[in-house]
C-alpha cells in the first residue's frame, strides 16, 4: 500500500506535503508524489510546447517536494488532469489514502468549477484527505 499526494507547489500543497509525510510515516508506507496536468489542445506545435512546459513544471515541483521529503517519495508526473492523475496513481500504487491541499474555495465554488478535491471526494474508491490551507493564528 501507499500514500498518494497531489503536489503542485501551491500553499495548500505545501501543507498537504507535511501532513502526507506524517501519514506515510505513521503507516510505514511509501509516499507517492503526483503532479497531474494536461496540456491544452491535442495536436500541433503549440500542444507539444505546452506539453513540454507541463512536464518541466511537474519535474521541478516534484523535485522540490522530494527534497522536502528527503527522497522518501516516489515522484510521478502524469499527463492527465489532476483528479484523474491522482485516481490512476492511487490504483497503480494500491493507495491507502489520497491527500490533497485545498485552495480555500467555498464548497459551492468547488462544485461549480470542479476543484480537484471536490472531484476526488466524489470519484475516489479510496479515502481522500483534504488539507486546508494554513491561515495562520
Amino acid at each position: 500500500m501507499s500514500v498518494v499526494l497531489g503536489y503542485d507547489e501551491s500553499p495548500g500543497a505545501e501543507r498537504a506535503l507535511r501532513v502526507a509525510l506524517e501519514v506515510a510515516a505513521a503507516f510505514g508506507e511509501p509516499l507517492v508524489l503526483v503532479y497531474g496536468a494536461a496540456a491544452p489542445g491535442s495536436t500541433g506545435e503549440e500542444y507539444r510546447a505546452h506539453r513540454e512546459a507541463v512536464r518541466q513544471a511537474g519535474r521541478s515541483a516534484l523535485a522540490h517536494a522530494g527534497d522536502a521529503a528527503d527522497a522518501a517519495g516516489v515522484p510521478s508526473v502524469v499527463e492527465e488532469k489532476p483528479a484523474q492523475a491522482l485516481l490512476d496513481a492511487a490504483a497503480r500504487h494500491d493507495a491507502r489514502v489520497i491527500i490533497v491541499g485545498s485552495w480555500g474555495d467555498s464548497p459551492i465554488r468547488g462544485a461549480l468549477l470542479g476543484s480537484t478535491p471536490h472531484k476526488l471526494l466524489h470519484l475516489s474508491p479510496v479515502p481522500v484527505l483534504c488539507v486546508p490551507i494554513d491561515n495562520g493564528p
